[in-house]
């Protein structure tokens, strides 16, 4: 059985399913996903995600601000993180973090964006749910200057030094599809590396399909391609894989499945 740790269930591609949430739904549990985390990009889809996840017991979601949806006015402030972070389906804060890709020019309004998260996180004693592209050295940096207390690295594609630094502070490494791609080397020799207690795997659906899937829009059901990836660059069997990152979601998250 597995966890998917990061997905954005209010986005996924439905055509295929009539419309219907519920049946792609039904078609990951078939495979085997037994709980998923809808992840929170913009304060406006709190009410559709909890509304889904109060629908089913197997879903649970966070509450954040993407870096890429930062605004320069309507800052985000650690007490709406908060009072957010109150309802008992919310188990984590984010995602949140730094993407100089796009726009570097934004980068101080993200900065202190994700400042708030971590803080809030911290006040909240919910897991901070972390994204960086571009931008390694300052999001180590204001980790651990604001001394952020427990999260993951989600859909890590950076080098060994950045995991190292974020196993350091005590966090969790998460694996999307990417480490799939035929041309993710590097990555994959990153992956080989993470310790077995600090695993967690993903789709980040819609998006990142994992081989054999790759091109096609991504969904949960998908997730067991990305377990398989990571169970043949660790020499472990797909059921290892499942079982060691259904404990480790269980740990960082509080929930039991």
């Amino acid at each position: 059985m597995f966890i998917d740790s990061h997905c954005h269930l209010d986005r996924l591609h439905l055509e295929p399913y009539q419309g219907q949430l519920d049946m792609a739904l039904h078609a990951a549990r078939e495979q085997g996903v037994q709980h998923f985390l809808t992840v929170c990009v913009d304060l406006a889809d709190v009410p559709t995600l909890i509304a889904i996840a109060e629908a089913n017991s197997d879903i649970s979601l966070s509450v954040g601000v993407h870096p890429s949806d930062v605004a320069p006015i309507d800052e985000v402030t650690v007490a709406q993180l908060c009072d957010l972070a109150k309802h008992p389906k919310v188990v984590a804060i984010g995602e949140t973090g730094l993407d100089y890709y796009y726009h570097p020019e934004l980068a101080a309004g993200q900065q202190q964006s994700f400042i708030s998260h971590i803080l809030a996180s911290n006040q909240s004693g919910k897991p901070l749910i972390v994204h960086t592209r571009d931008a390694r050295a300052d999001t180590i940096a204001l980790l651990r200057e604001h001394k952020a207390q427990q999260g993951v690295l989600h859909c890590f594609t950076e080098d060994w030094d950045t995991a190292k630094a974020a196993l350091d502070l005590g966090f969790y490494i998460s694996l999307s599809g990417i480490v799939s791609f035929a041309n993710a080397k590097d990555l994959k020799e990153v992956a080989k590396k993470i310790p077995l207690d600090r695993l967690l795997i993903e789709t980040d659906s819609p998006y990142l399909a994992p081989v054999p899937y790759r091109g096609k829009k991504n969904e949960p059901r998908y997730l067991p391609a990305v377990a398989q990836a990571v169970a043949d660059i660790k020499g472990l069997s797909l059921a290892e894989i499942a079982a060691i990152t259904t404990r480790n979601f269980g740990q960082l998250f509080g929930v039991l499945v």
